[in-house]
């Protein structure tokens, strides 16, 4: 599972599928800011890795313009006609990345067809990248994309691998809305195998709309109307009026401090406040190894839960006052917990890093949610829509109960570390659940262990899924799970290795040398500089 770091004198861009970094490399090359090669990757990424993300997602980012970091929340609202109600007649057993969030629910809401369907942001955010931090034409960005849907890309293994969990999936699903995914993306009846050459026309068609038309055509124009249609004709609640609404938000990402380092994240609807507050707790302590990573986890990951929703329907406290960190901290202790939430009141993913030879750099996600979303597709258009409506609540005391314009509670969180005011680098870990988890195991790695980003990504994890329950790597040090069981951890050595996320990471070196970079070894994906 070794690789070796990467290491560039001007630029680097890194993500968890080969083509797509080599498009943003090209973009880099060509005179393109980190932005124009972060968003030529992510786009590129929506053909060459639809199962965890497709021009239907919503998206995050994280942008150093060289002095100052920006935040992008680029997800979408619910439609004006989904209530809580409606969802709840659908309700499902909790599965899936937010089992663990709603692993107290009776009910979850659905997370196939229509429903869970919110707008996408991913569009809209691409544009609104580049018209802040673009160089070169918008529709340039579209280039490589376009040519592999139209003409043909190989499919990498790690992506046939989920491609084919899909289809075994989409097997089972009755809906009526979901039945024309396999028209697009199973079209003999299973998924393609690594190697063979996969063509998505439709989706050639609808990325050459959105780049020639700045975006307008998705959110006013002719996939607009397309996908309105569709949803009227289907069952679905969407409308051209939900899509003509739509707008991104630029926001003042949070921050934690840890061992001289900040870590920021971006604020709720995220769930990055709760690596933040992992971040918070352990910095408190004079000491601490694995037990103490997990359980600090725990408490970020509780009060997240509880707490998290969209800020623009009602205030979010704050999870990182000092005195309410310290009063969490102190639950800390030397056995195995399950936390509930403080009352902070009374006191199938992409990830992408990009960074250009003038110091911008860029951290970015982007997802359909749960492997290939809602499983609704666009039929013409070659491309499914994001279920993020499945992160909704259904109690309707909770903060993130569904409503109609709501943005529902995202798992997907674009990382960022500094030390001192200045840029450390970009870095993500996919995976629902485990992104929090993927995020403070990363930075521990490198500020503690003083690891590079190739060698921080390889170290082997942990994760937490609910009550005691942990799972770890193969690889994981024995004395170290020995340790975690008598503590009273439930520990399971796991063989699959997907539930432990991907990431990558880019660095700055000192003296302005250039930079530094990693890329996910459980995964296909590359860093690729000059």
């Amino acid at each position: 599972m070794r690789r070796q770091p990467v290491y560039a004198p001007n630029g680097v861009v890194a993500t968890s599928q080969p083509l797509a970094a080599q498009a943003g490399l090209a973009v880099l090359r060509e005179g393109g800011s980190a932005v124009d090669a972060a968003v030529a990757a992510a786009v590129t990424l929506t053909v060459v890795q639809p199962g965890s993300n497709d021009i239907g997602s919503d998206l995050f980012a994280l942008v150093w313009d060289g002095q100052r970091l920006h935040g992008l929340n680029a997800s979408g609202r619910a439609p004006a006609a989904l209530t809580r109600e409606l969802l709840a007649e659908r309700g499902e057993r909790p599965t899936g990345a937010l089992g663990a969030a709603q692993a107290r629910a009776a009910v979850a809401p659905p997370s196939r067809g229509w429903l869970p369907v919110t707008v996408p942001g991913a569009p809209a955010g691409w544009r609104d990248l580049h018209d802040r931090f673009g160089r070169v034409p918008f529709e340039r960005l579209f280039a490589d994309a376009v040519g592999y849907a139209e003409h043909g890309w190989t499919v990498s293994p790690t992506v046939a691998a989920g491609w084919d969990r899909a289809v075994r999936l989409h097997r089972g699903l009755t809906r009526a809305e979901c039945r024309a995914w396999a028209d697009v993306f199973a079209p003999d009846g299973r998924a393609p195998r690594p190697g063979e050459r996969f063509r998505n026309p439709g989706a050639a068609r609808a990325l050459r709309l959105i780049g020639g038309s700045h975006a307008d055509a998705f959110y006013h124009g002719e996939i607009a109307h397309a996908l309105a249609a569709h949803a009227a004709a289907t069952g679905g609640l969407l409308t051209a009026d939900d899509l003509a609404r739509h707008e991104s938000t630029w926001v003042e990402p949070m921050r934690a401090d840890y061992r001289g380092f900040s870590v920021y994240e971006l604020p709720p609807n995220g769930q990055g406040v709760a690596a933040l507050q992992a971040f918070a707790l352990l910095d408190g302590l004079p000491g601490h190894g694995v037990h103490e990573q997990i359980e600090a986890m725990k408490l970020g990951f509780a009060d997240a839960h509880a707490y998290v929703a969209d800020p623009d329907a009602g205030p979010v406290p704050d999870l990182l006052a000092p005195g309410y960190v310290a009063a969490r901290r102190a639950l800390i202790g030397p056995r195995a917990g399950d936390p509930p939430p403080g009352d902070p009141m009374r006191g199938g993913t992409v990830y992408l890093a990009a960074a250009d030879s003038d110091g911008m750099m860029v951290s970015l996600i982007q997802s359909t949610y749960m492997g290939f979303g809602s499983f609704v597709v666009l039929p013409e258009y070659g491309f499914t829509l994001q279920n993020r409506g499945a992160g909704f609540s259904l109690d309707p005391a909770h903060p993130n109960v569904a409503a109609p314009g709501k943005r529902p509670f995202h798992t997907i969180i674009p990382g960022f570390l500094c030390r001192d005011g200045a840029a450390v680098g970009p870095f993500g870990v996919m995976g629902g659940h485990m992104q929090p988890q993927g995020h403070l195991q990363l930075v521990l790695s490198t500020v503690d262990g003083g690891l590079d980003p190739q060698a921080a990504l390889t170290r082997p994890r942990w994760y937490w899924h609910t009550a005691r329950q942990l799972e770890v790597e193969p690889e994981f040090d024995p004395d170290l799970l020995r340790d975690l069981r008598e503590r009273g951890h439930e520990v399971t050595v796991a063989e699959d290795r997907s539930t432990f996320g991907m990431g990558q990471a880019i660095w700055c070196l000192p003296d302005g040398a250039g930079y530094v970079a990693g890329s996910e070894p459980r995964g296909d994906g590359q860093a690729a500089a000059y």
